[in-house]
Order: C-alpha cells, then structure tokens, then sequence
C-alpha cells in the first residue's frame, strides 16, 4: 500500500480528522439502530457481515473526500485478499493490493504474521508490539482462532491504544452472533474494549496475522478539488 505523502497542511489534517468522525459516527449510528438486537450477517448484500460492516460505514463517507495527491480519483476501499493469495498464511489477515492512483486511501502501519522460526513468546511480544501500534480510525484486519470463532475478521480502532490500561476501543459487527434455521446473526458493538493481549493471543497462531491499515495524511474535501481554479484562469 501507498505511503502518505511527508508534508501535509493543517486543512488536510482537519479533513482526514472529519473523514474519521465521519467513519465512526456511522457506526455508532448502526449500534444505536441494532439496539442490542443480532443482525443478519449472512449474505453477500447483508451490511452486518463483519468485513461489509467496515466497507458501508467508509462508502458512507467517502464521497466527501479525495487524496491530495490524486484528487480527480474518487476514494475505494480493497477487498479482502482471496484465500489462494494469501498462501502460505490463512486467509483474512490483508487486502488486496490497490495502489492510491486506484482510489485506496489506506497505507499498512503496521503488520503482523506469526513466524514459525521463532519462539512462541518471541512471537507474542512482536504481537503486542504491533497492537500498541493502533491509532483512532485504523481499519484492522485479522486471520484468527479465538473464543468468537476462527477465520477472518474486520474491525476499525475508535481510539488509540491507551498504554494506561494496556487496551483498545473498537467497532465492528458479527464478531459474535448465532445461527437461527441456518442463517448467521451478529452483534453490532461500538466502544468495544478489550486488553492487547486478548487480541493477540486471537492471531499470534501459526498461519495467521493481521494488518493495521490507515488513512493517508493528504486526505482533502472533493469540495476544494471542484471548485479550485483552473491553470488557464490563474
């Protein structure tokens, strides 16, 4: 994925700041509208669905804003990387490769694949390393093996990791949920906190992974792309 550009003015910063509040209000909306009740999460269409929770909540916000660096090209999001792409690890733990020039707003802070030539412990102490690496609206992508399940899942950071109490607050839907006649249910969850270790003892497992995706700092509002001057009436 595509750095961010090194220099970025503060009216830049202020619009990726308002894309995030954006990002999360959203979410926070769709919690308010759960209202504590399982939502469908079993279908392609079906917004509950972990990684298509993620993916509704930035189209929902998206159109407002560009890249600095490409501002005629309007802002998408990747999808998962498919399974025979992710071999020799588990599916889930990346997306796609889809550079800035495409739209992908997002660069990789931050990564994590277990590493069978070192130690178990070795390998933890690299996952909590790349847990304190969470910022507030950071997309977080994971292949894991945990009390919820085992598999992929998609989640986005409401805040930084805190060091105080070791912890981060999320987003996300259908990490829990049920099946009814068939059919997956999940929960939507909003403020959700859990310790590091929790999360990485859920991905710090052979095969498996996740990645830390961020929004680039030369975010800008579409606004100011349209009604910039053209260089014949400067």
């Amino acid at each position: 994925m595509d750095a961010p550009a090194d220099e970025t003015p503060a009216v830049q910063a202020s619009a990726r700041d308002a894309f995030i509040d954006g990002i999360i209000e959203t979410g926070r909306q769709l919690y308010v509208k759960a209202n504590g009740k399982l939502q469908r999460a079993q279908y392609a269409g079906d917004i509950y669905v972990c990684k298509n929770f993620t993916v509704h909540v930035f189209r929902e916000n998206c159109a407002r804003f560009r890249m600095a660096e490409y501002p005629e090209v309007a802002l998408k999001i990747p999808n998962n990387l498919p399974k025979e792409k992710c071999k020799p690890h588990s599916y889930g733990y990346c997306w796609e490769e889809v550079s800035a020039a495409e739209g992908n707003p997002f660069y990789i802070a931050a990564q994590f694949l277990y590493d069978s030539s070192l130690s178990k412990q070795e390998n933890m102490e690299k996952a909590l390393e790349f847990m304190r690496q969470v910022r507030r609206g950071d997309y977080f992508q994971m292949s894991a093996e945990y009390y919820y399940g085992v598999g992929a899942h998609s989640a986005i950071m409401i805040a930084d990791y805190d060091p105080e109490t070791d912890t981060v607050h999320w987003m996300d839907s259908n990490m829990a949920g049920e099946k009814r006649d068939g059919v997956r249910y999940g929960k939507v969850q909003f403020d959700a906190v859990k310790e590091i270790t929790w999360w990485a003892e859920a991905f710090c497992k052979k095969t498996r992974g996740a990645t830390i995706y961020r929004l680039r700092d030369d975010i800008i509002l579409a606004e100011e792309v349209i009604t910039q001057p053209s260089m014949e009436n400067r």
